[in-house]
This record gives C-alpha cells, sequence and structure tokens, in this order.
C-alpha cells in the first residue's frame, strides 16, 4: 500500500463513522526515516478533526473512537499517528 491509498480509505473511514466539518490528513512519514524503529511500508500520519460530534466527547475517548475505525490500518499500515481535535 502506498501512502495515497492509505490517506484515502482513512479519509473514507472516518467520514463514514463521524460527522465531520474539516478533515486534514498529512503524511509525516519523512520525519521518522532515520529513526531506529522505522519501518518500510508503515507511515506516519497527523490528522487534524474538526467535528461537532467528537468535540462533546473527552479528548480520551474522541481518540479511542478514531483508533476503533482505524484498527486494521494502525495494526498494517501506521506507525505513528498524531491527532488533533478542533
Amino acid at each position: 500500500m502506498n501512502i495515497n491509498e492509505l490517506i484515502a480509505i482513512v479519509k473514507n473511514k472516518l467520514e463514514t463513522k463521524i460527522v465531520i466539518q474539516d478533515l486534514k490528513i498529512e503524511d509525516k512519514s519523512f520525519l521518522h526515516k532515520n529513526h531506529k524503529s522505522h519501518q518500510e511500508g508503515k507511515f506516519h500520519l497527523k490528522l487534524t478533526i474538526k467535528s461537532d460530534e467528537l468535540v462533546k466527547l473527552n479528548k480520551i475517548v474522541s481518540t479511542k473512537r478514531v483508533y476503533g475505525i482505524l484498527d486494521i490500518e494502525l495494526k498494517k499500515h501506521i506507525h505513528s499517528i498524531q491527532i488533533l481535535f478542533n
């Protein structure tokens, strides 16, 4: 899987399961290329999510919700994920 395919899957899954007003997905893999734990084919993503639905929940519950939706991708294709809620 390449980064563009992963971003499309993440976007589709999140927008299908959560009411989102704005979603920004950034590939931050380049920041981790020289790290000892870097794995080829695993990506580092930064998500910025604006969602009236998630903002009503506390940050831990919102984060768990996103992790649950992206469970397969987190296990197979995402090494690191940063989630910001607006």
